[in-house]
């Protein structure tokens, strides 16, 4: 099994290779994923789909992993800390306690 220090260099990785999959969603969930995208500063729904499960993926990894580090993540988005520079501190906690 990967360690946390692992799994989020890898993330932060800009070229990572991606494959499709395909997912069934229902319309009204796509109609406002589409509407809510560029709101967010997204370029379309896929990639903000992509942000929810990397936050989702992100939260299970450290909270079964790390406990401390939940503890951490929790509090860094409490003071509105984004997610990126949330992803980046995780990653130097976890490499210092590896």
């Amino acid at each position: 099994m990967k360690t946390m220090a692992e799994r989020i260099k890898r993330r932060l990785r800009r070229d990572r290779p991606m494959t499709t999959i395909s997912i069934r969603v229902p319309e009204d969930v796509i109609e406002d994923l589409k509407e809510v995208a560029p709101k967010l500063g997204f370029s379309g729904y896929q990639p903000l789909i992509r942000a929810y499960i990397g936050q989702g993926l992100r939260k299970d990894l450290v909270r079964l992993e790390r406990p401390e580090l939940a503890e951490l993540e929790k509090s860094l988005r409490r003071h509105g800390v984004k997610s990126d520079v949330i992803s980046a501190v995780l990653g130097e906690a976890a490499q210092r306690n590896a």
